[in-house]
């Protein structure tokens, strides 16, 4: 999905314009992807743009960057700030925004010790993830033959920059084969998540997702999307899950910040009911709630000042 520009980039405390955000080819993150980031969402609200749940988003990021043993020279609030300033300097009443650290120019090679840790967070415009249309049509996933990465290999538990060469292998053999997503199990063989999304399934009446030890990075969409629908009156699980559990599901959706909640209407060619009862109902609450519109939940909605 093309990326609009705006204005302004925060870039290590200084605002940049767009054209001007830029970093050296030897920068070390490149080379070696060793850098943490995440994904937020901006939405128009009555009272003005609402980032949703930034606090536990920029908290997360500093939990990324613990496990890959880097030192953020920054405080979680001081981000916090710097992630308002660049949502209100863009004048967008909603958007998509990405906060990095990466290690910078001017150490070269695998030790990391003596690099900066740079930090730079930019905003734009940017719809659903898999369509406008996912939560109602749904989308076609496919079970990827590349594997999700072992905790002792590449930890999934950090939102790592490197990860992604593994996303980026299965989505792209997904959409080569005519799918919309990638579904990645683990090593074990039991179900992780997608390349960008935590999967939820509905069998029996009780919706499942996998565990965090399947390899499924702990979202806080997957987190939101179980508050939700627990308050809704449905019973949810966290349980490991055969690929044959997707199969068999009365209904599946994914969700993500990017994503939001999208509805499963395949598996490997086998249909389900799309969208379903509890899809329709979560995806409907969680768009209201992501805008401020339900008072319970207000609080997880940091207005831009």
């Amino acid at each position: 999905m093309p990326i609009t520009p705006t204005e302004k980039i925060w870039m290590n405390g200084d605002l940049v314009a767009w054209d001007e955000a830029r970093i050296h080819v030897l920068t070390h993150t490149l080379h070696y992807g060793m850098g943490v980031f995440e994904g937020i969402r901006a939405y128009e609200t009555p009272n003005g743009p609402g980032i949703f749940r930034l606090t536990e988003h920029i908290e997360r990021l500093f939990a990324s960057a613990k496990i890959m043993g880097m030192d953020i020279p920054y405080t979680v609030d001081e981000l916090v700030e710097a992630t308002m300033l660049v949502v209100r300097e863009s004048g967008l009443p909603s958007a998509y925004i990405r906060p990095i650290a990466y290690y910078g120019y001017g150490e070269m090679g695998l030790n990391t010790l003596p690099c900066s840790v740079d930090v730079s967070i930019a905003c734009w415009p940017w719809g659903a993830y898999l369509g406008d249309d996912a939560v109602t049509k749904g989308v076609r996933m496919k079970i990827s033959t590349w594997l999700r990465h072992d905790h002792n290999s590449m930890p999934p538990a950090s939102k790592t920059t490197g990860n992604y060469v593994n996303s980026s292998l299965a989505k792209v053999e997904a959409l080569k084969a005519g799918y919309d997503e990638a579904i990645m199990l683990n090593p074990q063989g039991l179900v992780s998540e997608c390349t960008g999304e935590n999967i939820f399934v509905s069998r029996g009446g009780v919706l499942l997702t996998p565990p965090s030890s399947a390899g499924a990075l702990e979202g806080l969409t997957q987190d939101t999307v179980m508050t939700i629908a627990e308050d809704l009156g449905y019973e949810c699980a966290v349980a490991d899950m055969a690929r044959s559990d997707l199969y068999l599901a009365d209904e599946m959706f994914v969700c993500g910040t990017a994503a939001e909640v999208s509805a499963v209407n395949s598996v490997d060619d086998r249909e389900l009911l799309c969208p379903g009862p509890a899809t329709t109902a979560i995806a409907a609450e969680y768009a209201r709630v992501v805008r401020g519109q339900v008072d319970r939940y207000k609080d997880w909605v940091e207005l831009v000042a």
